[in-house]
């Protein structure tokens, strides 16, 4: 296999899900969506938007048995902004691991719709926290037991910082929880890295989270602006196997694949420093935000590897690997 030519392979009908041109709350996009199978039964938790001026942003949930054609359950959201909390303008990218019975479900948000900030208006917002008055994103915690109703166990990430790409691994590691993030502002000489990076955190409760450690930052020029985390990672024979995002000088986004160590995560074992993903259809360069795959979860059916993905903000796409393919693929980069 090729050191430079491997790539995910794209449904050639994607996008699976488009915005419906209706209604208050999906009207207008549909994109990032967390995903899970269980059961035989594929479920998208994805983020969505009615209008782009406030930019309020909701949580729909999508079915399917094949992992590529999905259904709607429901004509209304399944998760909606709290009415006046830390998560009051906006939820988004919900990021999917199950612990028991039961899902954990990080995502990102905001204390006011984002509109403004995504025009880069300089608003001044009611607060006391500086993530309240710069309208800065954090990152919460949901508890479900059929992703169809939700729990809210409150943010996990700092007031005073922006933080988001908050992903969990599914399974303790050491008797500890191990979580990936990634603080804007963590950068400079104090940090050890010159722009936004992956960092991992450790918990004995999900909520409480210490022992910062920065995992990665950008090496190459398709990741040169800033790295985030992708999807949960996935338990292989030869690691975790971690895809990641990265954006380069003109803001591209594409996506990347590392492995870390079963045992000790803060341990990156290999790394292809070739993209695996980027935009190249109309609807991946052409939308809300140009050129962009952005992968929020991806699934393990069979032996196959689904990773689904927001083309430009605007819609859902998915696209496939053989699982064993993937992980041949990232290996020969081994550290």
């Amino acid at each position: 296999m090729s050191k430079e030519q491997f790539k995910l392979t794209k449904w050639d009908k994607n996008p699976i899900l488009k915005p419906t041109g209706k209604g208050y709350w999906e009207r207008v996009a549909v994109l990032n969506p967390g995903a899970y199978y269980d059961n035989g039964i594929v479920y998208l938790l994805y983020r969505a938007s009615g209008e782009f001026d406030d930019y309020r942003i909701y949580f729909g949930l999508a079915i399917s048995k094949d992992g590529y054609h999905f259904e709607r359950v429901s004509d209304e959201p399944v998760f909606s902004p709290s009415l006046d909390g830390f998560d009051a303008g906006a939820v988004e990218d919900p990021r999917i691991v199950k612990f028991g019975d039961t899902f954990y479900i990080t995502y990102a948000c905001r204390r006011y719709p984002p509109g403004p900030v995504h025009r880069k208006e300089k608003v001044k917002y009611q607060g006391k926290t500086r993530a309240e008055i710069e309208n800065l994103t954090r990152s919460g915690l949901l508890r479900s037991k059929d992703l169809h109703s939700f729990e809210r166990l409150g943010p996990i990430t700092p007031s005073d910082i922006d933080d988001r790409d908050v992903i969990l691994f599914p399974e303790k590691i050491g008797g500890k929880y191990v979580m990936l993030h990634r603080p804007a502002e963590w950068i400079g000489k104090k940090y050890g890295c010159e722009k936004p990076s992956v960092w991992l955190a450790y918990s004995d409760d999900l909520l409480h989270w210490k022992d910062d450690f920065l995992l990665f930052k950008g090496e190459q020029d398709w990741e040169s602006g800033k790295v985030g985390g992708s999807a949960p990672p996935i338990k292989t024979e030869k690691g975790w196997l971690l895809i990641y995002h990265g954006t380069d000088k003109n803001n591209v986004y594409r996506a990347g694949v590392m492995m870390l160590d079963l045992n000790n995560p803060q341990k990156i074992i290999a790394r292809s420093p070739n993209y695996i993903l980027e935009p190249e259809t109309k609807f991946e360069r052409e939308g809300f935000v140009n050129n962009v795959v952005f992968p929020t979860g991806n699934i393990v059916i069979g032996d196959t590897l689904f990773v689904y993905y927001g083309g430009a903000d605007t819609v859902c796409c998915v696209a496939t690997t053989k699982l064993k393919d993937i992980i041949d693929y990232v290996m020969q980069f081994a550290i």
